[in-house]
């Protein structure tokens, strides 16, 4: 911004700073992460039994893989055909078979049917699986 210096006519500067700008930018980017996080949760709806667990540390970006009352499996919020979990999880850990997978299963469904997906989650390479459910007094059932 500059000023008329008076009787002499020569511009002097002034040194303040504009944060109206910043500010702006702060704003526009808190609504952006205000409306981006909602969409990082898992949307399928399952059926989750409870557990008196001690609740584990979630990692940043957690791999769930939810078992539906109809069988299908989603990984994340995709749906995925049984034949292709391994190379699914692959795109999605980038092939780092350390990777805990986190394991959502409708309360309905039978325990063979859970055996089998952790039968495949095995072939597949992936050791490191966590069961998820319910905390007591959330709402499951005991």
């Amino acid at each position: 911004m500059m000023r008329s210096g008076g009787e002499e006519g020569g511009l002097e500067e002034t040194h303040e700073i504009n944060v109206t700008p910043f500010i702006n930018v702060m704003l526009v980017l808190l609504i952006i992460f205000m409306v981006a996080a909602p969409l990082s949760t898992v949307d399928v709806p399952v059926d989750l039994p409870g557990s008196t667990a001690q609740p584990a540390p979630r990692p940043d970006e957690p791999v769930f893989l939810s078992l539906r009352r109809d069988l299908g499996l989603y990984l994340r919020n995709a749906p995925i055909p049984r034949e292709t979990l391994g190379a699914a999880l692959d795109a999605v850990t980038g092939g780092d078979r350390d990777t805990r997978v986190f394991l959502r299963a409708d309360e309905a469904v039978a325990y063979g049917a859970l055996m089998e997906v952790m039968n495949d989650l095995r072939a597949a390479g992936y050791l490191k699986v966590a069961l998820v459910g319910l905390e007591a007094g959330a709402g499951g059932s005991q």
